[in-house]
């Protein structure tokens, strides 16, 4: 049975970097084991395609038009219910060591009279985390470093200065001795001036440990949350020697892609991100310490899994393996994340079940369409919790992985994009409101809507690697209006009434006379 959960995420960790979904040179045993003893989901999607809107979906099991935190450091409405908020009433110690990206809701709270710094006020502040270790991974700042948990452990093993965080662990060590900034990409290559056993990784790893230590026997929810592999690309020794540019996969671009491209994707092009990676230096600097970032996961996971075993957690913990997004890495002609190939939408997935009746299923591989917002109501059938229908717009993951047969309700995966917070936004003329994009994805089709503009088409089925955009196609008018109408579909069916169940929607039913209210009766 399931006590507890265990929810690992990674940073812009693509899909296929992991040995378990066929990278030929990279191995990550620890992870493939976690995939032989569940479910590994092939065809998993996020709803937006950056690190704050992805990651509120996750922990609000709602899309982004939905929750309202539509891009890095919006804060999530004060109202929204999180994970936290559904386990802590039933006995759950929810907390998070590493990445949450939650910005507080302070203007919200400042009406509704709730002090930040109340326990209260904390949780809300926190996404409904109790911040065991919290640690975002972006704290080039003397205010976003100050009271840095990391900065002082950093410290009491030697690493001194006013931010060890940028100073040590995202700084490098040349060939001739000096110090560099691993914000530039040049420096990828150079080890990190921090050991192994004292990187982001470990630390998350250890106070993670700690914190399944001491909760003992009482039931808990774990979202241990990984800042790597997204930049700064600087990795400690021995991991940014591993990997060298021939153990990389080629990038997936064709310069047709160049031809003509679609207005917003030639904006994104034109990023200094993407021009950067569109160079093979580029990409043979840092894609090899990407990949040994994701190395030292998979052997700071074999750890964690290890002391699991030890402490018998295995046996009652549900464990999920995942990413918040990928990283074009120079596929497409793109850098960083944003748009909508499958390289960054789509990210890995493993689903371990405690409980004996998945055990049919131990080691199967499924490429069912699923999406991030279906853990939410998976964490609660599985802790035998009720659903909360009305509220959340995933659909459990339980049938899936003790073999159960049933319908999904939807044949489709759907993603939205904000960029209103980029310079692409006033190249294209746009307004702060105007800069949103929609995706939805079948089995066969890819569709992408945005708006001022024509939309996207890519066939699946013919083109996999999302290569030819036939959305000014004529000869598609009638799937791209079936595209649009699915998509259409999916924002009519948002959840906007979450103050009362459908049950009292039933019972408020046509009952007025009941209040002695008789409208229209003669």
């Amino acid at each position: 049975m399931t006590r507890n959960i265990l929810l690992i995420m990674c940073d812009q960790l693509r899909a296929d970097y992991l040995s378990c979904e066929g990278h030929p040179t990279l191995q990550t045993p620890n992870i493939d084991k976690l995939a032989a003893r569940g479910v590994r989901f092939t065809q998993a999607y996020i709803q937006a395609p950056i690190c704050g809107p992805s990651r509120t979906s996750f922990y609000t099991g709602r899309y982004m038009s939905s929750h309202g935190s539509t891009w890095n450091w919006v804060p999530m409405p004060v109202g929204e219910r999180t994970l936290g908020d559904f386990l802590r009433p039933h006995g759950y110690r929810v907390a998070v060591t590493g990445k949450t990206h939650v910005a507080p809701d302070i203007e919200g709270m400042r009406r509704l009279g709730i002090d930040p710094a109340s326990k209260t006020g904390g949780l809300v502040a926190q996404g409904g985390f109790e911040p065991f270790a919290r640690h975002d991974g972006v704290h080039a700042t003397p205010k976003s470093s100050a009271h840095l948990a990391y900065n002082d452990f950093l410290r009491a093993h030697g690493y001194n200065s006013e931010n060890p965080w940028q100073d040590y662990a995202n700084s490098v060590t040349r060939a001739d001795g000096s110090i560099a900034s691993g914000w530039y990409l040049r420096n990828a290559g150079y080890p990190s001036r921090v050991r192994d056993e004292h990187s982001e990784t470990a630390f998350i790893t250890d106070r993670a440990i700690d914190f399944i230590r001491q909760q003992g026997n009482q039931p808990w929810c774990l979202h241990l949350s990984y800042i790597k592999p997204h930049w700064p690309y600087v990795a400690s020794e021995p991991y940014q020697r591993m990997f060298d540019g021939d153990d990389c996969l080629s990038a997936h671009r064709v310069e047709t892609e160049r031809d003509d491209p679609h207005p917003v994707y030639q904006a994104f092009m034109n990023n200094e991100v993407s021009q950067a990676f569109s160079r093979d230096e580029v990409r043979r600097t840092v894609v090899p310490t990407y990949m040994g970032l994701v190395k030292q996961i998979d052997d700071h996971l074999g750890r964690l899994f290890t002391f699991l075993e030890s402490e018998h957690r295995m046996a009652d913990t549900l464990v999920v393996f995942t990413s918040d997004h990928g990283d074009y890495l120079g596929d497409h002609f793109l850098g960083e994340k944003e748009l909508f190939h499958d390289c960054v939408t789509r990210i890995p997935l493993i689903l371990y079940d405690p409980d004996p009746a998945a055990d049919p299923t131990r080691g199967s591989v499924n490429d069912t369409l699923i999406e991030a917002i279906d853990l939410l109501p998976t964490f609660l059938e599985a802790c035998a919790l009720e659903p909360v229908d009305h509220i959340l717009e995933g659909e459990s993951l339980i049938p899936l992985v003790r073999g159960l047969e049933y319908t999904r309700c939807h044949e489709d995966v759907f993603s939205e994009l904000d960029y209103a917070y980029y310079d692409t936004r006033r190249a294209l003329g746009l307004e702060p409101s105007e800069a949103r994009s929609y995706m939805i994805r079948t089995r066969e089709w890819k569709y992408i809507d945005h708006r001022h503009f024509r939309p996207q088409l890519f066939d699946l089925k013919n083109d996999p690697g999302e290569l030819i955009d036939l959305g000014n196609d004529s000869s598609r008018a009638k799937i791209l209006q079936d595209l649009s109408n699915r998509l259409l579909l999916r924002l009519q069916n948002l959840k906007r009434r979450v103050t009362e169940s459908n049950a009292t929607v039933d019972a408020r039913t046509d009952a007025v006379a009941d209040y002695g209210i008789y409208i229209g009766r003669w």
